[in-house]
């Protein structure tokens, strides 16, 4: 029982630190096709030759909902410079809510509604929200974050890979 305690605590102290720090690699993004709230989608493709965030979330997630207006302001920090951000709601949340929420706090990024989970599944089956990877311009993931980013972090990534060639 002991040990069961212990490999506990470990696992969490390993999720904490994710949560603080994202894991980086460079993986190639999955090839996934996003469904807009206006019906309209697009692919990983389309988005290549962009620095982009895809955060996965959910309407009834605290964290989510908190880190929103920051994810909304480094997209206006960064916009012009391209960057794009994906906000895909989970599959469990209903459409309804999702268009609401966008539409009530003005996001200024793409959401995509996620019906199937066709698409978290694709990004290593994300079940925990928030969940946020950033893709850099040759479509490899360079970062996961489980929680929410250290945005000043974030910033100073962003500055780098927008930067890159």
């Amino acid at each position: 029982m002991k040990l069961s305690v212990r490999a506990f605590l470990v696992a969490c102290a390993a999720a904490t630190a994710l949560a603080v720090s994202g894991c980086s690699s460079t993986e190639p993004a999955p090839q996934t096709t996003f469904v807009w709230l206006d019906g309209s989608q697009a692919t990983t493709s389309d988005l290549k030759g962009k620095v982009v965030l895809v955060n996965f979330w959910a309407t009834t997630c605290v964290s989510c909902v908190k880190e929103m207006p920051q994810l909304a302001a480094t997209y206006e920090k960064f916009k012009d410079r391209g960057y794009e951000t994906v906000a895909v709601a989970m599959s469990y949340d209903p459409p309804s809510y999702v268009v609401n929420f966008a539409q009530s706090r003005q996001l200024p990024f793409k959401v995509a509604i996620d019906n199937t989970g066709e698409v978290a599944r694709a990004w290593g089956d994300v079940k925990i929200t928030p969940t946020t990877f950033l893709v850099n311009k040759k479509g490899q993931i360079v970062k996961r974050y489980i929680g929410e980013p250290d945005f000043a972090a974030l910033h100073q990534l962003l500055d780098k890979l927008l930067s890159e060639s």
